[in-house]
């Protein structure tokens, strides 16, 4: 996010990691804040979908109004579903997830029953679907995706407190409750 450069490199030395990549949920202002800066510092790749990154490149180019000057930044490796993305000893396969952004993923790691949602997901809601890049026709089977994983996977979403899959018995039923 913005301005979160400085407690994430306090956080980096202070638990003595080394990252080898940046992941990219989707291209909202408040979740790339600081990626240029952190991939131009650290020297490390930055994933992202290809359908994100023409707002990753030139943030504001999705219409939504933002009180800051981010700066732009180049992918260096395209994201697709079904990819596989190591990190240490952990495997996160990519959920393409379309609705709240065109290019929006998750993260799932069977292994260690995690999901990382992004604005995909939250405790009880799911992503703002009014912003002007959202496609809420989209959204729907993309939950549905996500309905469809263990109950016992923590998710992680971009806002607010984790979840289960299986507290949210609403998911594949997402279009009747959120739709319009």
């Amino acid at each position: 996010g913005v301005d979160s450069y400085d407690a994430i490199i306090s956080f980096l030395k202070d638990h003595e990691i080394k990252p080898d990549k940046i992941l990219i949920t989707h291209s909202h202002w408040d979740h790339i804040g600081d990626a240029a800066k952190l991939k131009k510092n650290l020297q490390i790749p930055l994933y992202i979908h290809s359908k994100d990154v023409p707002n990753l490149k030139n943030p504001g180019a999705d219409g939504l109004p933002c009180w800051d000057t981010i700066p732009g930044t180049e992918p260096d490796l395209l994201i697709n579903e079904t990819d596989t993305i190591s990190i240490g000893n952990l495997s996160f396969r990519v959920i393409h997830t379309p609705g709240h952004t065109p290019g929006g993923v998750c993260f799932y790691s069977e292994k260690e029953n995690i999901l990382f949602s992004g604005d995909t997901l939250f405790k009880g809601s799911i992503g703002n679907l009014s912003f002007p890049t959202a496609q809420p026709d989209l959204m729907w089977p993309s939950l549905k995706k996500l309905a469809i994983l263990p109950p016992q996977t923590t998710v992680y979403p971009g806002h607010g407190p984790s979840t289960t899959i299986g507290a949210e018995t609403w998911l594949s039923n997402a279009e009747n409750i959120f739709g319009s």
